[in-house]
């Protein structure tokens, strides 16, 4: 049984994120304001998250320093704020098909970002790198499917929708795009919000070489993350009888993200990645997109087009291109330190060992 709780685990995670999609996709159907949605999200993890940081880290908080404190305020305002709020304005002109098929672009975008900082190396001809090139070209693919060609449409699966769009909901809230313009715009912020995703990640990982303790990283770019939202959301809505909450989709999405998501999904996560590696987790990924295909048109009734279809599963093979090239570099590593290690044995010269790369930060996506 225990060999099998990875994969059960992984599954329930997958299902997880289907669920952020799902209903977080209502509560904007429903009228919520996006920015405001963020910062209650983010304030209700950092409720969730601050008193664990206090209890376990409280001797370590004194060892953030005025730098440090400034580097991670600007984190969040690039990972978390930013990102965010442009991914749920992205997925209100869109859908949470496309929200969840962008998702496997994150590792391939974060792999370039990594190429552009020379922390990631392409060997043009060795068949990795040809795999890492592919699995790029396949993502713009994806994403230009998406944005251009819609096809025909495939009829939902449920026509009563369990989280149906109250009848004073704007329409511009409404689960159909507007108009195809709206839909491209939409798209390209969605690539957007995971470029800035994605350099969070690269930015993070160089941070956390400089200061080690995960969850004072995390408590304390939430805890600014929130205040940031709040800044945003005020700006964008100054109608703060908009801002309240009541027993219906938007306060469950609340609730739901800020705690099962971030308290829960992040833990997993975390379990999955010590137990069998990054690899692992970011192969099972394309298993949220079809949750989330389903799903969206089960309780949504969204009409999903063939073209995110066809965009997603391109976006799925270029997920998987490029972590089959990372597996094989780090197989060829993994020989050559092997061979090192006998030579040294032999009497000869142990060659200088080169610095890691990037590798595990892109497939932790």
């Amino acid at each position: 049984m225990d060999a099998k709780k990875p994969y059960v685990i992984v599954v329930i995670v997958q299902l997880i994120y289907t669920g952020m999609f799902v209903v977080s996709k209502a509560a904007f159907d429903h009228g919520m304001n996006t920015y405001v949605f963020i910062f209650y999200r983010q304030a209700a993890a950092s409720l969730l998250l601050l008193p664990i940081a206090l209890l376990l880290e409280r001797k370590n908080v004194r060892s953030l320093s005025p730098m440090l404190l400034l580097k991670l305020f600007f984190l969040a305002l690039i990972g978390i704020t930013f990102s965010l709020n442009l991914y749920n304005v992205s997925m209100k002109f869109t859908s949470a098909t496309v929200a969840s098929a962008a998702t496997n672009a994150m590792p391939v975008i974060t792999f370039c970002f990594a190429l552009l900082l020379k922390m990631e190396v392409v060997k043009l001809r060795s068949s990795s790198g040809i795999a890492k090139l592919a699995g790029v070209s396949l993502c713009l693919a994806g994403v230009f499917a998406i944005a251009f060609y819609a096809g025909p449409a495939l009829s939902p699966v449920n026509h009563h929708r369990a989280f149906a769009a109250s009848h004073h909901a704007p329409a511009s809230t409404s689960s159909a795009p507007s108009s195809r313009m709206t839909w491209v715009k939409g798209t390209f912020l969605m690539v957007l919000a995971n470029m800035a995703f994605s350099l969070w990640i690269v930015l993070q990982g160089r941070l956390l070489k400089e200061y080690p303790n995960k969850m004072l990283v995390t408590v304390t770019q939430c805890a600014f993350s929130a205040a940031q939202s709040f800044v945003v959301a005020v700006a964008a809505e100054r109608d703060f009888s908009k801002w309240s909450l009541r027993l219906d989709i938007s306060l469950l999405a609340v609730l739901y993200t800020g705690f099962v998501v971030t308290g829960v999904t992040y833990y997993l996560q975390a379990w999955c990645v010590e137990l069998k590696g990054p690899v692992f987790l970011a192969v099972w990924t394309p298993l949220c997109f079809v949750f989330t295909v389903f799903c969206s048109s089960f309780f949504l009734g969204e009409i999903i087009h063939l073209g995110s279809i066809v965009g997603g599963i391109l976006l799925v093979g270029g997920l998987y291109s490029v972590l089959w090239g990372k597996s094989k570099e780090a197989k060829i590593a993994s020989c050559g330190k092997v061979n090192a290690v006998d030579d040294d044995d032999n009497g000869h010269h142990k060659p200088q060992e080169e610095e890691p790369t990037t590798a595990s930060i892109v497939e932790q996506v």
